[in-house]
C-alpha cells in the first residue's frame, strides 16, 4: 500500500539565529530522499522535528493527507529513526539484540539472515566495527513496520563492504517504505536516491545531480 508524507512550513530558530525557514517537501513510499547540507545547516534538527523529539517553532506533518501532530509520530509508528549516535547497549551480543528488538520470528529472521550478519552475530555490540554497527542498526530500524524511515549519516565511517551492503538494503527497503537520508558521503547517497535537496542558509535548494552541489557551494568540484 502506498503512503504519502508531507512536511510543510518547517521553521526553527535558536534565539535570533535562524536554522530552518519554511522548509516543505513530500515523500511517498518507494522514494529515497537525500538531504544535504554542511554541519549546522539543520539536517539533523529537521529529522528530530519530524520525529517529535525537538520542539519546532512551526511544522505541519501530514500522513496520507491527515494532519499529524509531531508528538503523535512515535506512538502511531509512522516513522522509524536512526540517529547519528548508536542506541544499542554495547555489552549485549548481536543475536540477543536482534531477539529483543524484533517483535516476532519473521522480523528476527529477516535480520539474522540478512547478508553479512552471520559474520558478527555472536559478537558484543561494543566490539563491532563502525560498518557492522551502522549496518546492524539500519537492519533493525528497517525491520520495523513503519512506512517511513529516517537515517542520519548511515554511511559515516563505513568500510566499502558495508557501504555496498547498506545500499542494497536501502534499495530493497524502498520497495515498501519511504526513506530519508542525511549524509556527507554524497556519492553514496546519490547512488540510491531519486530525489534530493540541499539545506543552505535556512532554505531548501532542489538538487538533481552532482553539479548542483558544486554550483550551490556544498562541494568544490565533482
Amino acid at each position: 500500500m502506498s503512503h504519502l508524507l508531507e512536511i510543510s512550513g518547517a521553521y526553527l530558530s535558536f534565539g535570533k539565529k535562524r536554522i530552518l525557514e519554511n522548509i516543505s517537501f513530500k515523500i511517498k513510499t518507494g522514494d529515497i530522499l537525500g538531504i544535504f547540507g554542511r554541519n549546522g545547516s539543520g539536517k539533523s534538527s529537521l529529522l528530530k522535528m519530524m520525529f517529535g523529539t525537538l520542539p519546532a517553532n512551526h511544522i505541519q506533518i501530514k500522513f496520507d493527507s491527515e494532519i499529524i501532530k509531531a508528538h503523535e509520530v512515535i506512538p502511531q509508528r509512522l516513522i522509524g529513526y536512526l540517529p547519528q549516535d548508536s542506541f544499542l547497549p554495547k555489552g549485549t551480543k548481536v543475536r540477543d539484540i536482534i531477539s529483543l528488538f524484533c517483535d516476532d520470528e519473521e522480523m528476527q529472521n529477516k535480520v539474522f539472515y540478512a547478508p553479512g550478519v552471520s559474520k558478527f552475530d555472536n559478537i558484543k555490540v561494543g566490539k563491532l566495527s563502525m560498518g557492522q554497527l551502522r549496518y546492524l542498526e539500519t537492519l533493525l530500524v528497517g525491520s520495523l513496520d513503519h512506512p517511513f524511515i529516517m537515517l542520519d549519516e548511515p554511511f559515516s565511517m563505513l568500510e566499502p563492504l558495508y557501504k555496498e551492503l547498506l545500499k542494497e538494503l536501502l534499495i530493497s527497503l524502498s520497495q515498501t517504505k519511504g526513506i530519508i537520508i542525511t549524509d556527507h558521503y554524497y556519492h553514496d547517497v546519490l547512488d540510491i536516491t531519486n530525489v534530493n535537496f540541499l539545506l543552505k542558509n535556512g532554505n531548501k535548494i532542489e538538487i538533481s545531480e552532482k553539479i548542483d552541489l558544486v554550483n550551490n557551494g556544498y562541494i568544490s568540484s565533482i
